[in-house]
């Protein structure tokens, strides 16, 4: 599973890499923190930061080392950046 939504990403299929997980997340697959973060990552790539952000904090959650830590972090500061931005206008 991990590798067919890495290649889909790898594709810019975000939009199948997100139907593919969504629909083994529904019959009950398990849904280990890479999973998470690699649904992060295609939320991302469609530039929904928010199911990106969220997805991110359940492979934390699973498991605090997970890569999806780091991402979160890049995901706050570039979050961060655009905000401040909009402020000085």
């Amino acid at each position: 599973m991990k590798d067919r939504v890495k290649a889909l990403l790898d594709d810019d299929k975000a939009d199948e890499a997100i139907s593919l997980l969504e629909r083994f997340r529904a019959e009950g697959g398990p849904m280990d923190d890479t999973l998470f973060y690699l649904l992060g990552n295609a939320w991302r790539k469609k530039g929904n930061w928010q199911m990106a952000m969220n997805n991110y904090l359940e492979a934390v959650h699973i498991n605090r080392d997970s890569p999806a830590r780091q991402a979160l972090d890049i995901a706050n500061e570039i979050l961060d950046f655009y905000n401040k931005d909009m402020y000085n206008q």
